[in-house]
């Protein structure tokens, strides 16, 4: 893959490009509407909820674009009709035909004709954030050390080696091994003297360019509604079953690193839960959509944490060098 910059092609930077002042052109609160107020220019400017700017700035874009408002209505419904089809395909015929090959050069393919930088932006972001995110835990948890596979995808090209695929088995060999781990030394999960902040990156990723063609007009969300299908068709039936289930492990993951600040705070920011308990595949799309903001929320909380604005919680909270 070509690494020269194109005229076509969309800097990542410019993602999280700020105009004259401290806010984005297509963001100005001088722009603001009394009697009509935007929406998305409203959840930009608030910060109650905590996410890195240039995240903030993509997906906020992403929600704006036409796509979502005419597509998405047209391609939800038709998406979760595949998914019961699929279903039923899957009773009939199981494993017989799968290929996670096909499927990423398909996603890629899709990905860099069709999809918006921004929403390509935040998809490469998204397996940074999960693979430091598992490593800052590990990191906290002495003589463990987990078999997974970092991701780190800098280009949509990268996406090609069962990225998406990998990231679904991370999680699962993660939580079982460091639990397994954990059980046989009878310990659990606790605040820690000093943490080990060194897997979580306080800066943007070095993603490359990504396409901005004629064509890349699809917004984040409808691109994930209309991938979940195909995802659940080239896949195995386990391999669908675990990366929709996988999404409910937010509670998990937020559970293990409240128990390693000693603070509870982020919990808030899960909305995929009770995974003893799965949720159907149906709304597989929008709960992967949540799981991406959890995700961001609780890597930008941890980034918060390592620049030392959580000491006075640290300072209280009990630790243990066990």
């Amino acid at each position: 893959m070509s690494k020269r910059k194109r005229d076509s092609d969309q800097d990542p930077g410019r993602v999280a490009e700020l105009a004259a002042g401290p806010f984005p052109s297509d963001f100005d609160p001088a722009s603001l509407q009394l009697s009509d107020p935007d929406p998305w220019l409203t959840l930009y400017l608030d910060q109650s909820i905590p996410i890195d700017d240039s995240a903030r700035t993509a997906l906020l874009r992403s929600m704006r674009r036409p796509s979502r408002a005419r597509l998405l209505p047209f391609v939800r419904p038709i998406a979760r009709t595949f998914i019961v089809l699929n279903t039923v395909l899957r009773i009939l015929i199981p494993n017989r035909w799968h290929s996670s090959a096909r499927l990423h050069r398909l996603i890629y393919w899709g990905l860099k004709h069709f999809v918006t930088p921004e929403a390509n932006y935040l998809i490469l972001r998204h397996f940074h954030i999960g693979s430091e995110i598992l490593a800052f835990i590990a990191d906290n948890v002495p003589g463990f050390k987990a078999e997974t596979v970092p991701l780190h995808p800098n280009t949509l090209e990268d996406l090609i080696d069962d990225v998406f695929l990998q990231h679904d088995l991370n999680i699962f060999i993660f939580i079982a091994q460091m639990s397994a781990h954990l059980r046989r030394q009878g310990r659990d999960l606790a605040p820690r003297g000093k943490l080990n902040f060194r897997a979580i990156t306080d800066a943007d990723f070095p993603i490359e360019t990504l396409p901005e063609g004629r064509w890349n007009l699809v917004d984040l969300q409808t691109a994930i509604e209309a991938y979940t299908p195909l995802y659940q068709l080239f896949l195995r039936n386990n391999d669908f079953w675990r990366a929709s289930n996988s999404l409910q492990l937010d509670e998990t993951i937020g559970i293990y690193v409240a128990k390693l600040l000693g603070s509870p705070f982020h919990l808030f920011f899960s909305n995929n839960r009770h995974p003893i308990i799965p949720l159907s595949t149906l709304r597989a799309g929008f709960r992967l959509m949540l799981h991406g903001l959890a995700a961001e929320q609780l890597h930008y909380h941890l980034r918060q944490w390592k620049r030392g604005e959580f000491d006075h919680l640290a300072r209280t909270a009990p630790a243990s060098d066990a």
